[in-house]
Order: C-alpha cells, then structure tokens, then sequence
C-alpha cells in the first residue's frame, strides 16, 4: 500500500484542498487578486477564489480552492502516540485505592491572563464532555479547580499547600505565544520550588499546543485537542501508580 498521498477533492489523487484566511485589505478587485497571489505562492495550482466578504474597515476574509503541488509521506510523519494503557473509571478507582492507598491530589487552573476554563472545566468538573464524566467523577482522586486567571506562584503555594499529585493547566490563549510562556514560567516556578523527588507531575493542555514539545516546555506531558478526561486520568496513574514500584508509590 503507498504511503505517499496526495489530499482528495473531487476525485482520488487531485490534491484539491480548500484554504481560508484574512487580509488586512478593503474588498475590492484589487484584494481578490492577491488572494489568489498568496495562495498560488503558497503551493496551489490553479486556485479559485470561491468567497471573498469584508469583515470590518480594512479587513477582508477569502476563501480559495485548488490543487496543491506537496505530497505527503506517511512514514516521515511524526506524532506522539499514547504509551499507556486506557483505563475505565472503575479502573483508575480500583488502582489508586489498591496502590497508592490515599486519594490522588490533582490541581488544575488556568494561568496568567487566560480567563478561558472551558478545558480545565471539561477535564476537572464532574460534567465533563464528549459523553464522559470529568475527574471529580472518579471517588479516588481529590480534585481542585482553581479557575480562571490563576498567577503562578499562586498555583505553586496552592499545589504545595494541598500536597498535589499532579498540576494541570489549561491554555487557550495564544496569542503571542501566551500559552508558551506561561508555560514555561510555570515548569520554572515548580523547579525553583520544589526539588525533583517532590514536584508533581505538570500537564498542560490546549488546542495549539504541540504534544511532542514537553521537555522543551518543561512539563511531563502536553494533551492538544481531542483529549478526553479518562485519557488525563489514564496517564496519571499510570505515571504516578501503576508504571512505579510498590515501595516508591508507598512512599509518595
């Protein structure tokens, strides 16, 4: 089977794909025709402009069609797989109660001025989403959800002060890299803080993160879109129980 593709359109092979963006342009022919210049340069044959609409003083939203000239190589694509098993909540439950013996602490906030929690919420609170209940579900792991808009040496003392397992952020702003930095700060407030046999595990979470920038940002582990709360709950214990020996989970 090849492993080289081309993306599909109207029939197998065409490499037709549709592209939208925003030119900071008045809508006039002018406008039009540099769409088409972007998109052309930008590897699509034969494009086709097929909306154009101003979307305030100055600004202009196009959409195009056509062929593009790249390939793809399935074997040379790079993304992180899950390296853990997936578990139920019964079997998160059964495995923190069986080898940590206490509940497991998770903090989670939103930090800097992200005041987005509709990620920490979907993961943390009981409601969860896509049909699954959230960490507060599960009867062996002690949630706290600090919210929104959480400064991080804030989140540092907090997770100290609750003992915490693991700490997990959620970023949605990214604006300048927001969710980069913030990020970063926070893995470094954690080093400062705590030596490396008492950090807990650092998750962050968002839809513009890359899953396989953690040891550049510092954390343990970064979740993108799509993430679900058993998929958080699954990597935790697996992490912090079931993956450590008996004698090192005892005496965490």
């Amino acid at each position: 089977m090849s492993r080289i593709v081309r993306p599909y359109g109207d029939t197998t092979g065409d490499g037709m794909v549709q592209l939208s963006f925003t030119l900071p342009v008045p809508h006039d022919k002018r406008a039009e025709g540099a769409a088409l210049q972007l998109a052309a340069k930008m590897g699509l044959d034969g494009a086709m402009l097929v909306h154009a609409k101003p979307i305030g003083e100055g600004y202009t939203f196009f959409v195009v069609y056509g062929a593009s000239t790249h390939l793809v190589n399935l074997d040379e694509v790079k993304v992180v797989e899950r390296d853990y098993p997936h578990m139920s909540p019964k079997e998160v439950n059964d495995a923190v109660r069986e080898r940590l013996g206490r509940k497991l602490c998770v903090v989670g906030a939103c930090i800097g001025t992200d005041a987005h929690t509709v990620g920490i919420d979907a993961i943390l609170n009981i409601k969860g989403v896509a049909g699954e209940k959230g960490l507060e579900y599960y009867r062996e792991l002690r949630v706290v959800n600090l919210g929104a808009q959480v400064a991080v040496p804030d989140l540092v003392n907090r997770a100290v002060d609750e003992g915490a397992d693991a700490v997990l952020v959620s970023q949605v702003v990214t604006q300048k890299d927001a969710h980069l930095h913030n990020t970063r700060e926070m893995a470094a407030a954690f080093r400062e803080a705590l030596p490396p046999g008492r950090r807990p595990l650092l998750v962050v979470g968002g839809p513009r993160f890359d899953e396989g920038a953690a040891a550049e940002l510092g954390v343990d582990r970064v979740f993108s879109r799509g993430t679900t709360p058993s998929d958080v709950a699954s990597y935790l214990v697996h992490r912090l129980v079931t993956s450590r020996p008996a004698t090192e989970v005892e005496t965490a």
